[in-house]
């Protein structure tokens, strides 16, 4: 998501950014990409303010960060401090290191960065000694709030996380449900078990892809069942045994890759031949839809928001399963939200750390890597 904000208004600036990362900021460094076109704000990165401050390793992340900005097609850079520290007093020396390190990282190729600090009293320019405009417990956080642009926000159902940790949370359903939704889990189970046969375990995987067609066919039918922020708005989910099935499906490797498959765009019937084992170098190719600046599209709006709702009723229902925050995790980054990418992909190789998928997500994320649509060229 790309936001018209005119860099000469920091208040517009400094209310968004809460949203484009999912929550609020602590004791961190936060740079983002102005675009030339319309002063547009692009990426906006976040890092540990101290990493970014270190004097051995900071410069380095500061470099890293500027090679991203310049990848977004930055134009210009703006650094937001996020701490509780007195920056303007005995803590001065922190702000300054944390502007040295990106300055003399970015100042080649975009220009000296604006900077400003937001604490828990209040927000100002770094260095600003104008009084009227930074006075000295810094301008009122309210201002932040009443911004043009947080209600905007807040008209589009988005919302902040008070904690990074918070971005990942899905609250378990009711016992009985959970109760009825594991039985039906390992009665599903079973059967694969019992699938002594290649055809037999075939048809078994055949039948699991084929129940997550025909709910996310249903649940993508209902365009006004998500708000933007990803909650339920009582939009009809499968029962609990069926969700029991679901979760069940995705403990075979094969089939939580062909759900993958079914919201990608022009994959046609990849996901049937990828679990019958004829998927052959498709696959891949499918998949750089996903990851290539060259070919890659954006995720269908519909198509991802009845996927992430079905697959948070399933992890809501069989707590502990790996795949469903795995597949959260690569819709969460496939959309541009990188945090939220982070903590799911923490929670599912906690669960299950040789997962493959789960580790080409992590070492994306880990070395910034935004998806496909979003690193294509832009002219």
């Amino acid at each position: 998501m790309t936001t018209t904000i005119r860099t000469r208004e920091p208040r517009e600036l400094l209310a968004l950014i809460p949203f484009r990362l999912g929550f609020h900021p602590r004791e961190s460094a936060v740079v983002v990409s102005i675009r030339a076109h319309r002063s547009r704000v692009g990426l906006v990165a976040r890092v540990d303010l101290d990493a970014l401050t270190q004097p051995e390793h900071g410069p380095v992340l500061a470099r890293s960060l500027v090679r991203h900005l310049v990848g977004d097609g930055a134009a210009g850079v703006v650094l937001v401090v996020y701490s509780g520290l007195d920056l303007r007093g005995a803590d001065a020396a922190i702000g300054r290191a944390a502007r040295a390190h990106l300055t003399e990282a970015s100042e080649h190729l975009l220009g000296e960065p604006s900077v400003w600090v937001v604490g828990p009293q209040g927000w100002y320019g770094l260095g600003c000694e104008d009084q009227a405009c930074c006075p000295p417990g810094g301008r009122s956080l309210e201002e932040l709030e009443a911004a043009a642009v947080s209600a905007e926000m807040v008209l589009r159902g988005a919302s902040v996380a008070q904690r990074r940790d918070d971005l990942g949370e899905v609250g378990a359903a009711v016992s009985r449900d959970r109760r009825s939704a594991r039985r039906a889990a390992v009665r599903w189970t079973d059967r694969r078990s019992a699938c002594t046969e290649p055809d037999a375990l075939h048809r078994w995987r055949q039948a699991s892809l084929d129940l997550w067609r025909a709910v996310l066919e249903e649940l993508s039918a209902d365009d006004g069942g998500q708000d933007p922020d990803g909650r339920d708005d009582g939009v009809a989910l499968p029962a609990p045994p069926v969700l029991g099935r679901l979760a069940a499906g995705l403990e075979d490797v094969l089939v939580r890759d062909a759900v993958l498959l079914l919201l990608v765009p022009g994959t046609g019937r990849l996901p049937d031949r990828l679990v019958a084992g004829d998927a052959g170098e498709e696959v891949g190719a499918a998949l750089q839809r996903v990851v290539d600046p060259s070919c890659g599209v954006p995720p269908q709006e519909a198509t991802v928001g009845a996927a992430e709702r079905l697959l948070r009723a399933v992890r809501a229902h069989r707590p502990g399963h790996p795949g469903a925050p795995t597949l959260l995790a690569v819709l969460a980054w496939w959309k541009g939200d990188g945090a939220r990418a982070g903590v799911l992909l923490e929670r599912a190789l906690q669960d299950d750390p040789s997962y493959r998928l789960a580790l080409l997500v992590e070492e994306a994320l880990g070395h910034g890597m935004p998806p496909g649509w979003l690193a294509a060229p832009r002219h």
